[in-house]
């Protein structure tokens, strides 16, 4: 079945016949575009779900949804310290900015030195058995969190933490694409997505459920452990990526998984391609090489933008972000779940969408959206009458960002440095993707609180908000579709545009 084409139907301009021949006016032809496009939105979302439900992709997506517990993590304590901040900065003295903002960079430290170390595991040991090591060690930091009886013991914990976050941020997402067949690739990797939504908005209900329980912060972030011995023990039950096997010369091995997953013996010419994409193993100085150029540049510019539009300035801080309006810890923690369901709703959207839609149209128009949302920001802070006649306007900015993130740089990043690179450079390109994008997170939750300070509350978001339109300049010249292909031909031809068979 072809991929359908989620854009027919609405590119004739106004004046233009319709189907009946007719030439409609102005507002009959508004009204037959939009029809067409509802039509093909609901063409693309059931599309999808059919070729998700086939029989011979089920086992894939039970795979996948193990896998994507990696994303639940990286959710997890991405919300959980926005709201546990506001108790351990009285419970352990950690009333300066620099001991907050250390709190909560700090796994992104470790996130790090875990995506450098996690793309040489992922090589050597398997994804499979490094995203089990990332679970035990998630399980410890977890542990360690909810025992710290300091700021700098609690910043020591999250370092831990970050190490299998790291690991599990790009590898989960590497291991899915790996397994998945094209035509449903992009709404499976993005399933890790909406467990990172999950993992967030969860972690926002565990804030507020716990805010009145003595010892709260330690709950909220022990907690942790629970989903990091889910992932541990999960992936003991998976078959690992035959990319990896097919790497390791474990040929048989390979066809055994390809059979296992696709449902079928007919996987010869599948094993065939990827035999051929993995001939020539390549380290990281592969990467400076000029025909992988280009890719590298896509990768590392989506890295840097996708942080720093600002996204974990919402996530970390979005509790102490509506606290600035004036409201109490307790409605702020309540306001923070509505910005986690919206995540969730709007990720479920892009994985509806991915496979029919294609990338590049999500990341556009969600990377245009958090603009918009950005500069209302900014102009909530800078007009002191929008904040005392229309206090309800930086929740709404919020939620419009949040979403517009959810179905554009969010999932789409990670979909893409899981398809652009060719295999036999994917570990450390992945790798030096995520490093990219674990230190730009530091560097944007490390300065937020100082930033608003210099430069007010109104003047972080539209430095936020100007990033954002330099994003979509480097989107719209350099990002190509990958909708519809597999592996191995984005490989030969980065830039091609997707297949219609």
């Amino acid at each position: 079945m072809g991929a359908l084409n989620c854009a027919d139907g609405v590119s004739a301009s106004p004046g233009s016949p319709d189907s009946a021949g007719a030439v409609p006016g102005a507002r009959g032809f508004e009204e037959t575009q939009a029809e067409r496009a509802v039509d093909a939105l609901r063409a693309c979302v059931t599309e999808f779900i059919r070729e998700a439900a086939a029989a011979q992709n089920r086992f894939v997506l039970r795979v996948a949804i193990v896998a994507a517990i990696g994303g639940f993590l990286f959710g997890y304590d991405t919300g959980v310290i926005g709201g546990a901040l506001l108790y351990v900065k009285h419970d352990l003295h950690a009333e300066s900015n620099f001991d907050q903002q250390a709190i909560v960079a700090s796994l992104l430290v470790g996130a790090v030195v875990g995506a450098v170390v996690a793309g040489r595991l992922a090589d050597l040991l398997g994804r499979r058995r490094t995203i089990i090591c990332a679970g035990w060690i998630y399980v410890a930091g977890g542990i360690g969190s909810a025992l710290a009886q300091s700021v700098w013991q609690l910043v020591g914990a999250r370092l831990v933490l970050g190490l299998a976050v790291g690991a599990a941020s790009f590898v989960a997402p590497m291991y899915i694409s790996e397994i998945a067949p094209s035509k449903i690739r992009g709404g499976t990797v993005t399933l890790n997505q909406l467990m990172l939504a999950s993992g967030i908005f969860v972690a926002y209900i565990a804030d507020w459920g716990l805010k009145g329980v003595p010892g709260n912060w330690r709950w909220m972030v022990g907690l942790a452990a629970i989903p990091g011995l889910a992932l541990a023990i999960g992936m003991l039950f998976v078959p690992e990526s035959p990319r990896w096997l097919v790497e390791k010369s474990r040929h048989d091995d390979a066809r055994r998984v390809l059979r296992r997953i696709r449902g079928t013996d007919a996987v010869d010419d599948e094993l065939h391609e990827i035999e051929q994409a993995a001939k020539h193993k390549a380290g990281h100085r592969a990467l400076l090489q000029p025909q992988l150029r280009p890719m590298l540049i896509v990768g590392i510019g989506l890295a840097a933008f996708q942080q720093l539009v600002g996204i974990n300035t919402v996530i970390y801080y979005a509790p102490t972000i509506l606290s600035f309006t004036g409201i109490g810890s307790g409605s702020a923690l309540t306001q923070t779940v509505f910005i986690g369901l919206t995540n969730i709703v709007f990720t479920i959207v892009a994985i509806l969408l991915l496979d029919r839609v294609g990338r590049r149209p999500l990341l556009l128009v969600g990377t245009s959206g958090l603009v918009v949302a950005l500069v209302a920001l900014g102009l909530f802070f800078q007009l002191g009458w929008l904040q005392q006649h229309a206090p309800e306007m930086a929740l709404g900015a919020l939620l419009l960002y949040i979403a517009s993130f959810a179905v554009g740089l969010g999932p789409v990043f990670w979909l893409m440095i899981s398809e652009i690179y060719p295999l036999n450079v994917r570990g450390p390109a992945e790798s030096s993707a995520a490093v990219v994008n674990w230190t730009t997170n530091f560097a944007v939750s490390f300065t937020f609180l100082t930033l608003a300070g210099a430069l007010t509350r109104a003047g972080a978001f539209w430095l936020y908000a100007a990033i954002g339109l330099l994003a979509i300049g480097f989107m719209l010249a350099r990002v190509p579709e990958t909708r519809g292909r597999s592996l191995e031909q984005i490989q030969r031809r980065p830039g091609a545009t997707p297949t219609s068979t």
